[in-house]
């Protein structure tokens, strides 16, 4: 039978398409919950939000939202939610069902900007970004790498690498479940909305291509 492993990402402080993805990992009997950072930013419920994330044992790591709102409010260093996201690793790594997975918010090694933008405004792959993805992860030494920022749903195999980015829950409208060992993806539309595989302010900029190397190997 195959572990089942729950993704959501860049959920931004919006509790309800986050606990629509959380009912829909319960029903799918998942094992474990990924969130692959951005807890913060754009919405404003992020006690709401980050309470979900705990009484779920999401395993979460930061994101660049997170880090803007541990600089931009110092003076809460006191609260819950100041040392919720303070205390986020960048990374995680997992060894499941005989595959090496690898949890960054951008991309590797720890990176929380740039990230892997492999889609069109449309939805489409985009052959150059493939390629180049390809080429820059090729010495990247885990069978699975589990990504958010781009605000773009997908998973595709790079090379030897399958990578998976869940899209976010709010602006996305999706979620996803990892299948081990056979890395087999389900993807669920959520708050009833149609999944949206690109959402991406950086595109109205133009800055899509050309990214910094993310090779990184295991030691």
């Amino acid at each position: 039978m195959p572990t089942k492993i729950g993704l959501v990402s860049d959920v931004h402080a919006s509790p309800k398409p986050l606990k629509q993805a959380l009912d829909i990992f319960a029903r799918e009997q998942v094992s474990k919950i990924i969130c692959a950072g951005d807890i913060a930013g754009y919405f404003d419920q992020l006690s709401e939000t980050i309470d979900l994330l705990e009484r779920h044992h999401c395993e979460t790591i930061t994101g660049n939202h997170d880090q803007s709102f541990l600089e931009d409010n110092p003076d809460a260093k006191n609260s819950p939610e100041y040392r919720f996201l303070q205390a986020l690793p960048e990374t995680l790594e997992y060894y499941i069902e005989g595959k090496s997975i690898y949890v960054v918010h951008a991309h590797p090694p720890s990176s929380q900007h740039g990230g892997i933008k492999l889609l069109d405004q449309n939805g489409l792959l985009i052959d150059q970004q493939r390629d180049y993805w390809t080429e820059a992860l090729e010495d990247f030494d885990y069978d699975v790498l589990i990504v958010g920022h781009t605000h773009q749903a997908f998973a595709e195999r790079l090379g030897s690498t399958f990578i998976v980015n869940p899209g976010s829950t709010p602006l996305n409208h999706s979620c996803m479940v990892l299948s081990l060992p056979d890395l087999s993806i389900e993807i669920f539309a959520l708050e009833g909305q149609a999944i949206v595989k690109s959402w991406n302010f950086s595109y109205l900029f133009g800055e899509h291509t050309n990214y910094p190397s993310a090779k990184h190997s295991r030691s």
